[in-house]
């Protein structure tokens, strides 16, 4: 059974990704085990915040925002009956995306993408293009 990683932001390009996933399910013999991811970047540490929010308040923020961010993927894979795991992780989104595919031994890694261009990648950076680095996975973009 193939596995797929896959990173979402609660955009409505990761929706696109999830969509095209749905979309090409049925070209594998058998259903392929997908793992829906997000990937929040650490909250900088601003003095006297850890003691204001705390620990666990900062753990609920960080569950609260990976749920929002997984919600609307979570539909469309359950409205299309596909199986499938979440995971809210902390840290570098790029290399947080890429160590996660290896620790679950994912296939492939799907994920959508603003598709800004060249020049605004090499200005602004691109999560897409990281993770196309990062990867030891072939990776999809959906643009």
């Amino acid at each position: 059974m193939p596995k797929f990683l896959v990173a979402v932001d609660g955009s409505s390009h990761a929706k696109k990704a999830v969509r095209t996933l749905v979309a090409q399910a049925g070209w594998y013999k058998t259903p392929p085990d997908i793992v829906l991811i997000t990937v929040h970047r650490p909250v900088p540490p601003i003095h006297g915040l850890g003691r204001s929010v705390g620990k666990a308040g900062l753990e609920r923020y960080y569950q609260e925002e990976g749920e929002a961010a997984l919600a609307e993927c979570r539909k469309i894979l359950d409205a299309a009956g596909v199986p499938y795991k979440t995971e809210i992780a902390v840290g570098d989104i790029a290399e947080t995306i890429a160590a996660k595919a290896r620790a679950h031994k994912c296939e492939l890694i799907v994920m959508g993408s603003r598709g800004l261009g060249a020049t605004a990648n090499v200005f602004l950076g691109s999560v897409a293009t990281r993770v196309l680095h990062l990867a030891d996975v072939p990776v999809t973009l959906v643009r």
